[in-house]
C-alpha cells in the first residue's frame, strides 16, 4: 500500500471513537478544522440505521472512510437508491486504492440491503472527482441538481 505497510486495509463500521482521526483527515484534506461538524454528523450516525459509515484501517491507524446510505424515500428518491454522502482519505494515503476498498465494501453492503443504484453530488468543476467516480462506473443519472444563491 506504502512504504508503511504493504497489506490491505481492514474494512470497519465507523465508531464515536474514530471521531478524532476523522477530524485530522478533514484538516489534511480541506485544510481547515470542522470539529463540531464532525460531532453532530457522528452523532446523526448512530440516530440513523440506513447510514453505513465505514472506516479503512492500516496498522491500527484509520486512514479513511465513507458515509452513506439507503434513501428509503428521503426528499421523494425510491427506495432501492443508495447514496455516498462523504468520502476521505489521509493524502499521505490517496491513489493507493483506499477510496475504491472503501466504496467497494459500501456497495457490496448497500446491495445485500436492496440497493440496486448508488448516487452521489460531485461539482462539475472537479476534475479529480469526476474521474474516480467514473473509473469506479459512474455516469451522469436522471436526478438534476438545482441551486438557488440567497
Amino acid at each position: 500500500m506504502n512504504d508503511r505497510s504493504s497489506s490491505l486495509p481492514v474494512i470497519r463500521k465507523m465508531v464515536p471513537s474514530d471521531l478524532d482521526r476523522i477530524v485530522e483527515i478533514d484538516i489534511k484534506v480541506l485544510g481547515k478544522p470542522r470539529p463540531e461538524y464532525w460531532e453532530a454528523k457522528l452523532d446523526l450516525l448512530g440516530k440513523r440505521s440506513q447510514i453505513s459509515p465505514l472506516v479503512a484501517q492500516l496498522d491500527g491507524l484509520v486512514v479513511g472512510f465513507i458515509i452513506g446510505g439507503a434513501s428509503r424515500w428521503e426528499y421523494g428518491v425510491p427506495e432501492n437508491i443508495g447514496w455516498i454522502d462523504t468520502i476521505g482519505v489521509d493524502p499521505d494515503y490517496q491513489r493507493k486504492g483506499v477510496a475504491k476498498i472503501l466504496f467497494t465494501h459500501m456497495a457490496h453492503d448497500l446491495k445485500k440491503t436492496g440497493i440496486d443504484t448508488i448516487t452521489t453530488f460531485v461539482k462539475r468543476r472537479d476534475p479529480v472527482l469526476l474521474k474516480f467516480f467514473n473509473r469506479l462506473g459512474f455516469q451522469k443519472g436522471d436526478m438534476v441538481n438545482l441551486e438557488l444563491d440567497i
